[in-house]
């Protein structure tokens, strides 16, 4: 049957009258480009190709997190990257100013945001000045967002926010800036599933990193094996003279392998199997059996907690050594970790595509109808449905951004129009055009949704449900599915035989340290307790306590940073041909303990940064403080578990700790410690350095 066309058809695109106001505010820079300071290399080369460029450095008295420039990435449609090359990044800065503006090109394509000082500014980040090219229709929706969002800071002259609204006014151009200016700011954007890029990149300290291997402090890396190699040494030696072995009494040994070992490892492959109960839940989602958003989810959380229970149950039953317990009980958390991703990820699109195949259905009714010649009266009209979609490409993210906007409506507009077309009321040419029209729109949006990341339409929703996709996540090195990852062409089988021969190394070397300096301290405290020596003579012992664990735990908790994140992450990597092994950050370097969590364990981050974080805001609708306080009381709830499970004590000290660490975030962002990087690096490692000592001598103590 014949379309009618759109009567409404001649009014200018939107991508068009956001490319003009570019113009406009492009315009406007050049008249005061002369008083703005100049930017750097990335940004003249920027100018180059007729861009306009806005330089963050580290200047002014604002301060953003990670997680604010997150909400602006999600606003703009495109995801965050915060180390390695990447390709779309969006530059996050501890504090930023304008630094500059250029440009030749009449009518700019793009808007570039970027860090001019990225090193010394962008603790997040690794790397110098890298940037993000939004596209000319998301640039102006951009500049909207930051202009309503507390993401800039306010003041005078330079700040980025008084600069972009001198741009967006509506006087002088070239005929733009009425259209920038009525253009609708977007709403904050809080998905359930906020974007992370997954990329080929290597982990900091890994021999493949030729970044790492060119560092200047490259040598001050290969001198701390070698002074741990003569420290194990020493210990060795001084056990032999001591003990008539070098390895001396060697408790913590016998006390590893001495029994259940089987046991663990059977348990262990048990626990990891019975996973695919959240792959049999998406199962029976998937063919209708459940419904996942009344029913699904609930079904999740239960499975979830059984599970966990369970995970703890047996330890405290077999009544396992503190080995046997910390490896099971860790290895459960982060099973439990991924099927909550995998189940709720997967719970989402299967409502996309209900959702659609819903769609599709009407839009077969629709062309079985023939439009009447006279208006009907029909609801809903032409003139009461906005189309201004439709004139952007369809995307997942443009589909959640119109769901947005009609939140608020009782009943969506595209459920309106879907009940227009199953009433079998009479519609009339232009609302059959336009009916038609939305209905693509919205399938080809959420079939982009169903997409996800994959590049095959076998890993598309919901043909990724399969048995050996689940079991292939499960032992992949992140806690985050998505439907594709960056994968590595084949494995280099001397780089595993490297990994795991440092794991089994560290491992070594840790039982050794732990033996000769942590094993005899803890033996002493535990004869006193059951010496029965009051609680004001054990405290007695604590100075002496803490000055005898400080150096010995801070060396087992690098250790144990090392042997996880770069040797058994890696070596899982390799054999898995997973690709971005970006496992943690410059942590070391860490000025705040916000930024401390963001980069020290890089795949806990970035789970609780989807499922906590971005969740808590969409689904409860609180504000980023407090989903912010939620996601650090969650994760201190969890290291509480594994501390009750190791002294089966609870005690709260490690929570009331970790929880200190939001205030002491506050703290760093005042103007005492703004912008003073070595003090804030001092307090930093003050706190990891004494940290561990102090809780295990409470624990030991009370």
């Amino acid at each position: 049957m014949t379309r009618h066309q759109d009567p409404r058809e001649q009014q200018p695109r939107a991508a068009t009258a956001a490319a003009t106001a570019l113009a406009d505010m492009e315009t406007k820079a050049m008249n005061g480009a002369a008083h703005a300071p100049h930017g750097n290399g990335a940004l003249q080369n920027g100018a180059a190709k007729g861009v306009l460029v806005v330089g963050l450095d580290s200047g002014s008295s604002g301060t953003t997190s990670e997680e604010d420039w997150d909400e602006l990435s999600a606003a703009a449609g495109l995801p965050v990257q915060v180390d390695g090359e990447k390709d779309l990044t969006i530059q996050a800065a501890s504090s930023f100013r304008a630094g500059g503006l250029r440009g030749q090109h009449p009518q700019p394509a793009a808007l570039r945001i970027e860090g001019a000082d990225a090193a010394a500014a962008a603790e997040p980040v690794k790397g110098a000045a890298r940037g993000v090219i939004l596209s000319a229709e998301d640039a102006a929706a951009v500049r909207d967002v930051l202009m309503q969002t507390s993401l800039l800071p306010g003041g005078a002259g330079g700040s980025l926010s008084s600069l972009l609204s001198s741009l967006g006014g509506s006087e002088g151009g070239s005929g733009g800036g009425n259209a920038a200016a009525t253009t609708p700011k977007p709403q904050r954007r809080h998905g359930k599933f906020s974007d992370l890029v997954f990329t080929r990149t290597f982990s900091a300290f890994d021999r493949q990193n030729q970044d790492a291997a060119n560092s200047p402090f490259h040598g001050f890396y290969t001198l701390f094996w070698i002074a741990v190699f003569f420290f194990v040494v020493k210990i060795g030696a001084d056990n032999w003279r001591t003990y008539g072995s070098w390895l001396g009494t060697n408790e913590i040994m016998q006390t590893m392998f001495r029994r259940d070992l089987l046991v663990l490892l059977i348990a262990d492959g048990v626990m990891c199997a019975a996973t695919g109960v959240s792959w049999l839940l998406q199962r029976a989602v998937r063919a209708g059996y459940v419904n996942w958003d009344r029913s699904g989810w609930v079904i999740q959380n239960v499975w979830q907690t059984t599970f966990i229970g369970a995970v703890v149950g047996l330890t405290l039953w077999r009544d396992w050594p503190w080995s046997h317990t910390v490896f099971f009980v860790m290895h459960g958390l982060v099973m439990v970790m991924k099927q909550h991703s995998y189940a709720f990820y997967n719970g989402y699109l299967s409502s996309a595509y209900e959702k659609r195949s819903h769609l599709l259905a009407a839009l077969k009714q629709l062309d079985d109808i023939s439009p009447v010649q006279t208006p009907s009266q029909t609801e809903p009209p032409v003139s009461a449905i906005s189309t201004s979609h439709l004139a952007s490409v369809p995307s997942a993210y443009h589909y959640k951004e119109r769901r947005r906007s009609m939140a608020g409506a009782q009943v969506p507009e595209i459920d309106r129009i879907a009940n227009a077309i199953s009433s079998g009321e009479p519609l009339d040419e232009e609302q059959v055009y336009v009916f038609e029209r939305i209905l693509k729109w919205e399938v080809d949006a959420l079939s982009d949704e169903l997409r996800g990341k994959s590049t095959v339409a076998t890993r598309a929703y919901p043909n990724n449900l399969t048995l050996l996709n689940h079991y292939e996540f499960i032992v992949l090195p992140t806690l985050v599915y998505e439907l594709e990852y960056p994968r590595s062409e084949s494995i280099h089988w001397s780089y595993a035989a490297e990994k795991i021969a440092a794991c089994f190394g560290i491992i070594f070397v840790m039982i050794m340290v732990s033996q000769a300096f942590i094993y005899p301290v803890v033996i002493d405290m535990i004869r006193m307790k059951e010496a029965g020596v009051p609680l004001a003579g054990r405290f007695a012992r604590f100075p002496g306590m803490l000055t005898e664990l400080i150096f010995p735990f801070m060396m087992e908790y690098l250790l144990a940073w090392y042997l996880i994140w770069e040797t058994i992450l890696n070596f899982l990597a390799e054999l898995t041909f997973f690709a971005d092994r970006s496992f943690y950050d410059a942590w070391w370097n860490s000025v705040s303990w916000d930024q401390f969590a963001r980069d020290w364990n890089r795949p806990v981050h970035n789970f609780l940064l989807r499922h906590v974080y971005h969740s808590s805001i969409s689904a409860m609708k609180v504000d980023k403080h407090t989903a912010t306080l939620i996601t650090f009381f969650l994760s201190a709830c969890v290291h509480e578990l594994v501390m009750w499970c190791i002294f089966k004590k609870l005690r709260g000290y490690l929570l009331f700790l970790q929880m200190c660490q939001l205030p002491l975030v506050r703290l760093s962002r005042t103007k005492y410690l703004r912008n003073r990087a070595t003090l804030g690096n001092m307090m930093f490692w003050m706190g990891i350095f004494t940290g561990p000592s102090i809780l295990c001598s409470l624990y030991l103590i009370l």
